[in-house]
């Protein structure tokens, strides 16, 4: 692991972490074994499958769930054996705006909610092309919302892909906009998240070759889907495009072989420049949502593991974002 200079990103804000041999021998296996469905992920058909394969996350044993409405949206609730009634992670769950469910990504959201020592609550946000944008932004923002309505006081918000899209345009609309709610936003946590849905990165080209899952012909068709006549640079829609000043500290971690790899580092160049705690962890050789791979993946647990360390550091010490009533 060492500290760089990425992209014109100063050193100290990103962490690059090589690739464990153990792990590319499995990253290998993972690639041989998906690659012949690269770019088939579209459309509401594969709901069913998407959700399957998040399914497969290896649980966390020390996790209870139970289903919940928070904000009038509903959910799921993970509950770790011991949690402070005024803290929770608020996840924000991927699946390019139109797949995924709650109750799918419980087995991942375990083990960030365990790490913490927090509840955490996953929304059922919904999903495109049935009730596209802004709907899901709507819905997260309820969400948040009501978690202050219940007694929440300290908030954490996580998400990965989409989700981790979700979560910074939220994390902004709460630094910058009236946001009535009693809650204080102390952390933001995302992997791999869609930053700009103009597709305008660099790497939907330079990594073209090493990304397991997507092309952009793909992912543009899922992006429209989800916007329907809105512009893709709306600052609700590219969280890139939003206002970044008085965010609460964002870590970002993201793998070297995504086409999405770009969406993080300019995006951490901006929230620099508009003077954000953020750093950026990107890990060489993995793949998208190689989180979920917990339990496999060295990479994985290391990732969640500096995940929970810094959300456990945030929600104690409770200096964040506070709304205005």
């Amino acid at each position: 692991m060492q500290s760089s200079t990425l992209d014109g990103i100063p050193k100290g804000s990103v962490t690059t972490h090589p690739l464990d041999s153990e792990d590319a021998v499995v990253v290998s296996a993972m690639r041989s074994a998906v690659i012949a469905r690269k770019g088939l992920l579209r459309g509401i058909e594969t709901r069913e499958p998407f959700n399957a394969l998040m399914e497969s996350v290896l649980p966390h044993g020390d996790v209870t769930f139970e289903a919940g409405t928070v904000g009038g949206i509903h959910g799921f609730w993970i509950h770790p054996k011991s949690s402070r009634s005024t803290e929770a992670v608020l996840h924000l769950h991927a699946g390019w705006f139109s797949l995924g469910t709650a109750k799918a990504f419980r087995h991942l959201v375990g083990h960030i909610a365990a790490r913490v020592g927090a509840s955490a609550f996953i929304p059922e946000y919904r999903l495109a092309p049935e009730h596209p944008f802004p709907a899901a932004v709507d819905d997260v923002l309820a969400c948040y919302r009501g978690l202050g309505e219940i007694g929440i006081r300290r908030i954490a918000v996580t998400g990965d892909s989409a989700g981790g899209n979700l979560a910074l345009v939220l994390a902004s609309r709460v630094a910058t906009e009236t946001v009535s709610t009693k809650s204080t936003l102390v952390a933001v946590a995302v992997l791999s998240p869609v930053t700009d849905l103009t597709l305008s990165g660099a790497t939907y080209e330079t990594r073209a070759e090493s990304e397991p899952y997507f092309t952009r012909s793909q992912v543009a068709e899922l992006v429209e889907s989800y916007l329907g006549s809105t512009d893709a640079k709306h600052p609700l829609a590219s969280p890139l495009n939003g206002r970044l000043t008085g965010l609460p500290p964002v870590r970002i971690h993201v793998g070297d072989a995504e086409v999405l790899l770009d969406d993080s580092r300019r995006y951490v160049e901006h929230a620099i420049s508009a003077g954000v705690d953020v750093a950026l962890d990107v890990w060489m050789g993995m793949p998208h949502g190689f989180a979920g791979s917990v339990g496999t993946l060295r990479a994985s647990a290391q990732a969640l593991d500096a995940i929970g360390s810094f959300l456990t550091e945030r929600l104690r010490a409770g200096v964040g974002v506070q709304s205005t009533m």
